[in-house]
């Protein structure tokens, strides 16, 4: 991955956490016409992360859990052709990927909705002296960089999927510590197309322990937790031709952000919303294998967090007093394009994104953001990202 942060660039070799590398184990047994038993374990294995290295550190590595070896899945299940399976035990929630549905090879590198993933926990670099913030890119979106109304990828949960009805499938899970969310997601083809699609709604409550945490999470003491989520999206791709859309929407509202103690009386804007669409070509060009041309849009908008610029902090605007983060958005222009090789079961590809950040931060005073808000002036970024991906 190259990066150019607008008064550093530099190469780095990263593992790509849109899909990055992994191996597991499955396994699983009929107990009769109807029904089966199995499990799933599965471990993720991170050299050097995408969405985590600095300007400062190539690995990403200065959390020992960011790199290494880590449990994405460890459940197990019963399953019935009429009735459905339910599963218990580390494994995806209902809406998790509901917001990045993609039918396309971009599914892989470049995820159109989770932007974060690519070269965003990069500092944020001052247009004004070039110095490099204690927050990254990633902390404008939510905070903690994913997507506003997506589950997560890996929960304690006890989850239930329906069998495929015309299309259908519906899911729900419950997890701790706690929450709940439902999805209903369609596949199929029709009139030409192919199609896929989703929406799903999620409700966190309680709290510290659930990994899924509300935007005022950041920086603030423990705390019960109190928002929810809907997110959706779409993927169409017209097979003669080969034109295809993606395309992801949600909203967040945290319910407890107004309560935080830097809030108290500020009435601070408690949602977080984006969407994001992709779109071009993927077609059998040649005899290797699909190729894949497109360009993409992601434009987010957040609200407040729990979150604080230090006085000195080099995008803080009131240079002698902390700033609470008022609002936040970010957008993101980007283009790739990539090329299948069947026979060895693998994408080679190449993309570029252009982002811009927006960051409105009022002062604190007296312990209460209640003083003026200004904009931080922030630097744009600019992000090449080149590699393979190869499924056995």
């Amino acid at each position: 991955m190259f990066w150019d942060d607008g008064d550093e660039d530099n190469a780095y070799v990263v593992t790509n956490d849109n899909a990055r590398t992994r191996f597991g184990f499955r396994g699983k047994a009929k107990i009769n016409s109807d029904w089966e038993a199995g499990y799933r374990i599965e471990i993720g294995i991170r050299t050097a992360n995408s969405k985590r290295f600095t300007q400062d550190n190539d690995k990403g590595d200065d959390n020992p859990t960011d790199v290494g070896l880590d449990l994405r899945d460890s459940y197990w299940y019963l399953k019935s052709k009429t009735f459905g399976a339910s599963s218990v035990g580390q494994q995806a929630s209902a809406t998790d990927a509901i917001t990045e549905i993609n039918l396309t090879q971009t599914k892989d590198f470049s995820k159109y909705s989770d932007v974060e993933d690519t070269g965003l926990g990069l500092f944020l670099r001052s247009a004004v002296d070039g110095g490099l913030s204690a927050r990254s890119y990633r902390n404008l979106l939510g905070d903690s960089g994913d997507q506003p109304g997506d589950g997560d990828r890996r929960q304690n949960a006890v989850k239930y999927e329906s069998p495929e009805i015309a299309g259908f499938t519906a899911s729900a899970s419950w997890g701790e510590d706690d929450y709940w969310d439902i999805a209903l997601r369609y596949a199929g083809e029709m009139g030409g197309f192919k199609l896929a699609a989703g929406i799903g709604f999620l409700q966190m409550n309680d709290g510290p322990e659930t990994k899924m945490e509300c935007p005022a999470r950041g920086g603030g003491a423990p705390r019960d937790e109190d928002c929810h989520q809907v997110g959706a999206s779409l993927s169409v791709i017209h097979v003669a031709s080969g034109l295809f859309v993606n395309a992801g929407t949600d909203q967040k509202k945290d319910d407890v952000l107004s309560g935080a103690d830097i809030f108290v009386g500020t009435n601070p804007d408690n949602k977080d919303r984006f969407w994001a669409v992709q779109a071009g070509i993927e077609k059998k060009f040649n005899t290797l294998g699909k190729t894949t041309i497109y360009g993409e849009y992601y434009d987010y908008e957040g609200g407040a967090m729990n979150r604080t610029l230090a006085a000195g902090d080099a995008v803080n605007p009131f240079a002698g007093s902390s700033a609470a983060i008022w609002d936040t958005g970010l957008n993101v222009y980007g283009a790739g394009i990539a090329q299948g090789f069947d026979a060895a079961a693998m994408v080679i590809y190449l993309s570029y994104r252009h982002v811009e950040a927006d960051l409105a931060v009022r002062e604190i005073v007296g312990g209460v953001a209640s003083g003026p808000v200004a904009d931080a002036p922030i630097e744009d970024l600019d992000l090449v990202q080149a590699g393979a991906i190869i499924k056995f």
